[in-house]
């Protein structure tokens, strides 16, 4: 599995206003660094930009890929690394039986296949809010992070594809919304992405309504 906890982190002074940057070392531009705050400062804790999908292409960002050579592409790690119950893992890794649990809608499944991989934040509004200045590698290291199980979730196809590349403006999980915008806050924060002013503002509004419980991420850079 990939293991993107070893990949070097931002310096200090990436984050901003809220929440508490540990772990650089004093004269060093690249350390590994941990941001800890509340689902509140978290969202203070994203820089506000304006949103530029020019020259957005999915190919852009490589995936899956089967970073450690063991048969099974990053797709496959997460479907086993998330499942409620073992999957038997066959050649090609395969998978067959088991059970995963969509917590965009509360159910679970009994199929593989009836699961998509979403990225969190999806890769297009990854781009949108910085990762169209990145290099390829950082690209595919995003759109395979396995490092913090808050960027890849396993959930029902169509959950996925009604959500498609929208922001929590646009689109919510109908239950769950609470977790839902704290992984989000959580993985905008561990790739240091902006977040457009109306972006922040449903943030805002669904915080509310949640407990300002704790986030701690690694931040990548």
């Amino acid at each position: 599995m990939i293991s993107l906890g070893r990949v070097l982190a931002t310096s200090a002074g990436t984050l901003l206003l809220s929440g508490t940057l540990v772990g650089l070392t004093a004269g060093s531009a690249h350390a590994d660094s941990t941001w800890s705050g509340t689902l509140t400062t978290g969202i203070s804790a994203i820089a506000v930009g304006t949103e530029d999908r020019t020259g957005y292409s999915r190919d852009l960002f490589d995936h899956w890929v089967d970073a450690d050579g063991d048969g099974c592409d990053t797709r496959e790690e997460v479907l086993i690394s998330e499942a409620e119950e073992a999957p038997t893992i066959g050649s090609g890794c395969s998978l067959s039986g088991g059970r995963w649990y969509s917590y965009y809608e509360g159910a679970s499944q009994t199929s593989a296949s009836a699961l998509d991989i979403d990225h969190l934040v999806p890769l297009a509004e990854a781009w949108d809010s910085g990762a169209r200045t990145w290099t390829a590698a950082r690209r595919e290291a995003y759109a395979n992070d396995m490092g913090d199980t808050r960027s890849l979730v396993g959930v029902t196809a169509s959950y996925n594809r009604s959500k498609g590349d929208q922001d929590v403006a646009e689109w919510l999980p109908p239950i769950n919304q609470c977790r839902y915008v704290k992984e989000w806050v959580a993985a905008k924060i561990r790739w240091s992405l902006t977040a457009d002013s109306t972006e922040v503002g449903a943030l805002q509004d669904v915080a509310a309504g949640c407990t300002d419980s704790a986030i701690t991420v690694t931040v990548v850079s």
